[in-house]
Formats: C-alpha cells, sequence, structure tokens
C-alpha cells in the first residue's frame, strides 16, 4: 500500500489590510479558517505574494494588524509545517519579522526547487516578462536600498498611512478596481517569459505564479504546465500537489468536503 503523502499549497495576492476592501477583518478570517483546516494534511505552504497590500518592516517596527494570519502561520511552523514566503510587489520591504517570530522561510527572487520529484518553478511574477518602462522604473525604486534607507527615516505614522493610500489608489484606478481579464496567450507577460525560460530550462514540470489575480492553468509542453493561482479577493483558490496530481482549487467557507480529494 502506498504512503499517502501529506499535500503543498500555493496561494497569493490576499492583500490584507487593503484600504480598497471593505470587511478587512472577515477578510484576514477567511485565509486563516483556510490555514487551519489544511493543518493535518499539509506538509508546506508556499505563499507567493502580495499577501499584504503594504508591509514595510523598520529595525524595530512592523506593521499593526494581522496577529491572527501570524499567529496561525506560527501554528503551522510550530507543527514542523513549511510556510515559505515570497515577497511581492505590495510586501516587498520585509526583513527578519517573519523569519524570527514566525518561523517562515524568506524568499526574494524565483526559486526552482524538487517536490515529490518534479521541478518547481516558484515566483510572485512581477517583472517576468512585463516590457513595460514605466513598471521597470518602479520596481527599480522600490528595489533601491538607497531609497529604502532614506524611507525608514520617515516616522511611521506618515510612511504607514502613505503606503496603503498609494496601494488603495493604484487598485482604484484600474476599471471597476479590478484586475483585466485573461487577455491570451501572446499578450500575457507571464506566459511569454515562461515559453521563453523553458527553451533553458526544458525540465520543470510546473512553474506556478501569483501576481496576476487570474486562475490559469494550462500545458506548454507533454511535461510543462503554468498556474497562475488566482487571489484572495474574488476566487479565494489556491494549488495544492500531493505528489501526484496538481490542482487549482476554491476555498469555500465551511465546506467539509474540500479537503477530500
Amino acid at each position: 500500500m502506498d504512503k499517502i503523502r501529506k499535500k503543498i499549497y500555493f496561494l497569493s495576492d490576499a492583500h490584507l489590510g487593503s484600504w480598497a476592501l471593505e470587511h478587512r477583518r472577515t477578510h484576514e478570517r477567511r485565509l486563516v479558517n483556510f490555514l487551519d483546516e489544511i493543518k493535518h494534511e499539509a506538509a508546506a505552504v508556499y505563499l507567493l505574494g502580495d499577501i499584504f497590500d503594504y508591509w514595510y518592516e523598520y529595525k524595530y517596527v512592523v506593521p499593526k494588524g494581522y496577529t491572527r494570519l501570524l499567529g496561525k502561520i506560527s501554528e503551522l511552523t510550530d507543527r514542523g509545517i513549511e510556510v515559505h514566503f515570497f515577497t511581492g510587489n505590495h510586501d516587498i520591504w520585509c526583513k527578519d519579522y517573519f523569519v524570527e517570530e514566525c518561523g517562515m522561510v524568506m524568499h526574494r527572487e524565483p526559486i526552482t526547487i524538487d517536490l515529490y520529484g518534479k521541478e518547481f518553478y516558484l515566483a510572485h511574477g512581477d517583472g517576468l516578462g512585463d516590457e513595460s518602462r514605466n513598471f521597470k522604473m518602479l520596481r527599480a525604486m522600490f528595489h533601491s536600498h538607497t531609497l529604502q534607507t532614506l524611507f525608514s527615516a520617515i516616522h511611521p505614522r506618515w510612511t504607514v498611512k502613505l503606503g496603503l493610500t498609494w496601494a488603495k489608489h493604484s487598485r482604484l484606478k484600474r476599471e471597476g478596481g479590478k484586475e483585466p481579464d485573461y487577455m491570451g496567450e501572446e499578450r500575457e507577460p507571464l506566459i511569454r517569459y515562461t515559453k521563453e525560460y523553458l527553451k533553458t530550462h526544458p525540465d520543470i514540470n510546473y512553474f506556478i505564479y501569483g501576481h496576476r489575480h487570474i486562475m490559469l492553468d494550462m500545458m506548454l509542453t507533454r511535461q510543462a504546465r503554468i498556474i497562475i493561482v488566482g487571489d484572495w479577493i474574488k476566487y479565494f483558490s489556491y494549488a495544492v500537489f500531493d505528489g501526484n496530481e496538481l490542482i487549482i482549487d476554491q476555498y469555500v467557507e465551511g465546506d467539509k468536503e474540500r479537503p477530500v480529494r
């Protein structure tokens, strides 16, 4: 009889704390409840970026809130479940708080990793395949150590408000406050990037991204798939891998049948 393997979960883009969203406490609670439901069957959880709508960590100060989520993640890591945190374009500015206080593993760049004998390429997805000059300039500014040092010199009372206001404006300026729908294979930067990357890395089986706020599962070759895991604003979606099958699913709070696969 085959040994039952624990599952590996991937999710992204909760944007907790966003001023553009109503019922922020309920929003956080739904994610916490999901993590609580999977804790008995999970080997690892990969948080693929933009879990927070804004996070800027000072040497002695971290943003207010998120105690329920961080407490639940700490419970998972105390149980021996790996929790990996990828910085996104909204929560770039992490230092060591999540590692030291919550036991998470921090990733600031894409990684390639073997999981149950399959090769995975994991990333938030921002900046991959996007040729927009404005986006590249803004991303370079956000990643600049010099600008981060100058920003850190400002009191958090102003910087936190500025960060949350900027993030709210960025979301609401889109039509209906929503991300654009799937634009087609040739116009999606992550698909273009992945196809190009596959030319030199043909052994990767799964490319899993966040960032785009769409649910996408596409075969690129006979052995390579690209997964964009949606978000925890509209879809409450995630990918899960049990060592044999990888699926993308949606969390329905209170659905006791969900974990049975």
